[in-house]
Formats: C-alpha cells, sequence, structure tokens
C-alpha cells in the first residue's frame, strides 16, 4: 500500500461522494476554505496496488494546548479494514515526528459503538478528552417527507410557533451575495457576547467559497425592518447543513420561520437530510447548548452518534495538552 498527494479534485470528491459524503470536512472545498486560510494541509490518498481505497485531509494545528495533527470527519476507508487503518496511523505517526506534533487527533464518521471504540483502541489510539465537537451528535431530518409530514413531526410547541411567525407577517430573506455576511456579523457578535462563545474563524471564507459554487446561502429573518436572526446554510453532499446562527434575544417566533425556510429550501433543491448540526446529550440538564438543543429537537428528526474524537500520541508532551483539555471542558460546563 502507499499513500499519495491527491491533486485532482475529481478523482477526490468521486471516492467522497462514494463513500462519506456526509462527512464535510473531509469534502474537496472544505479543504479549499483550509487553504484560504492559510493553514497547512494535505490531501492524501491511500492505494491498494493501483486501487484508491482511503483518503484524508491533514491539517497541521500549532495551538497553545500544542501543536497537533487534525484528521476531521476522516479518515474515511472504502471498507474498515485493519492494514488501511495501519497505513495511515503510520502515516500520520511519521509526519507527526516530522512537525514535531504532540498527538494527531482524528474523528471517523464510524458509529458509536462498544465494538468500534475496541477496534480503535486496539490501534493505540486513546478517547480525546475534548467535548464532543465537528457534530459527533447531530440531529438529522429526513426530506423524503411532505411539508405537511414534516411539519406534523414536529414537537406541538415548535409546530406552533412556525404558525404564529406566519400570522405576524415574519418574512425571511435568501442571500447568495458574500457583502450580505456583514448583517449576519452584526447578529453574531451580538449573539457571541449574550450566549457567551468564541466566534469561529473563517466563517467568510467558509461562505466565499460555498456560495460561488451555488453550495451556500444566508437566511434572514425580519418583523417589520428589524432584522432579528439569521442564518448559514451550507449544501454538501446529501445534506443540507444548518451550520451557523445568530439571533436578537426577542420573544418573536423569528428563528422558527427562518429554520422552516432552510428546511423548505433544502426540500426544493432535492437533497436527502436536513442537518441541524451538534446536539447536546438529552440526559446532560446542565450543557452550555441544551437551549439550542431542545430548539433544534423540536423540529423532528433522529439523532446521528459518530464515535468520539480519538489521539494517536505521538510526544510525552501529549500529558500536557489532556491536562489543559480536561480542565478546559470542565471550566465551560461540558
Amino acid at each position: 500500500m502507499q499513500i499519495n498527494s491527491i491533486t485532482d479534485s475529481r478523482i477526490w470528491e468521486d471516492f467522497w461522494d462514494t463513500h462519506a459524503s456526509q462527512a464535510l470536512f473531509q469534502s474537496w472545498l472544505w479543504g479549499e476554505v483550509v487553504r484560504r486560510l492559510s493553514l497547512p494541509l494535505l490531501r492524501l490518498g491511500l492505494y491498494d496496488g493501483p486501487r484508491l481505497v482511503g483518503i484524508f485531509q491533514v491539517v497541521t494545528v500549532r495551538a497553545r494546548r500544542g501543536t497537533y495533527l487534525h484528521v476531521r470527519h476522516g479518515p474515511v476507508f472504502a471498507a474498515q479494514n485493519v492494514h488501511y487503518w495501519k497505513s495511515v496511523l503510520s502515516y500520520l505517526q511519521s509526519l507527526a515526528q516530522k512537525e514535531r506534533a504532540w498527538f494527531c487527533r482524528i474523528s471517523p464518521q464510524l458509529y458509536d459503538s462498544q465494538v468500534n471504540r475496541q477496534f480503535l483502541g486496539s490501534l493505540g489510539l486513546v478517547p480525546s478528552t475534548v467535548h464532543e465537537v465537528d457534530a459527533e451528535r447531530c440531529l438529522q431530518l429526513s426530506l423524503s417527507q411532505t411539508e405537511d409530514e414534516i411539519m406534523s413531526g414536529m414537537r406541538k410547541t415548535t409546530r406552533y410557533e412556525v404558525r404564529r411567525a406566519e400570522k405576524m407577517g415574519v418574512h425571511v430573506i435568501s442571500s447568495t451575495d458574500p457583502a450580505d455576511l456583514d448583517k449576519f456579523f452584526d447578529l453574531y457578535q451580538q449573539t457571541s457576547r449574550r450566549q457567551h462563545f468564541v466566534e469561529h474563524k473563517g466563517i467568510r471564507e467558509e461562505f466565499e467559497i460555498y456560495s460561488r459554487e451555488g453550495n451556500a446561502i444566508l437566511l434572514f429573518g425580519y418583523h417589520g425592518n428589524s432584522l432579528l436572526s439569521a442564518a448559514i446554510i451550507l449544501f454538501s453532499g446529501d445534506q443540507a447543513i444548518y451550520h451557523h446562527g445568530a439571533s436578537l434575544s426577542t420573544k418573536l417566533p423569528v428563528n422558527y420561520a427562518v429554520q422552516w425556510e432552510a428546511i423548505r429550501t433544502a426540500k426544493k433543491r432535492g437533497v436527502a437530510w436536513y442537518n441541524f448540526w451538534g446536539v447536546a446529550p438529552e440526559e446532560n440538564l446542565s450543557h452550555p447548548w441544551r437551549g439550542h438543543s431542545l430548539f433544534k429537537r423540536g423540529f423532528g428528526g433522529s439523532e446521528k452518534v459518530s464515535i468520539h474524537a480519538h489521539d494517536l500520541p505521538t510526544s510525552g508532551f501529549y500529558k500536557v495538552t489532556r491536562a489543559i483539555e480536561w480542565w478546559e471542558e470542565r471550566a465551560h460546563g461540558y
């Protein structure tokens, strides 16, 4: 088996679309976002003879908690073959030594089960101390249903709020113009301060790259002339993803109207799933995402849980990373 760089987007996308079309962060377009942010990126393919059997995008991250290699939503394989895994992990270990990285972090989209946990453990990987990231636990709504069926599957109060928004004259405007991002960021900064979260970096670059390919929209929710809510929806593979949201604190049901319009737009485009992105575990009543997760779950859908991110330690300093992350996670209530 060999690992080689892939520079042809068609080769990459064909494999990704066949084997992992819901792995957003392993898509070619997401790699373009990473490059736009001037982060070191490698696009690599695992070959068994002449046959491509795996792909993985690797980003070198230099953070306060230590330098590490990050393979988000990957690696992606044609089959869960132990030899494929060992080849990729061996390559990552060598690359980590070269980059002086303390560890490699992967988050493959494997179903979370005891069998898969034991499998990754047998390869020398350990569960990360970081909280559930990259929508390991996400809520997906099937768009094969009619609009009436989707509406009937909502929580009663959610259905009421969607209808109330219509009666109150709440209206939603769609845009693909990157210039309209300034309106989104006005709300986003206020949301960040109110909910005490760190703003995501690279949103502007993400939207510009995806919208250029017709794969992103901005939705703005208004009551009268007042902009109260906004969302960025990405289209990737067979899904529409509610990737970023922002809103003012209001009793008006504008957020419900924005989500309903996003669902209807995704359905019209013919994608299979509407992905509400990350949600908190239902049993964790004190989780920082609990309120937002309750809002999302009101629209129905089913929960998909992938295995937690795992790390491959490559330096004794990895213990420092685990200590920092353990403390930060508990300080933030995860």
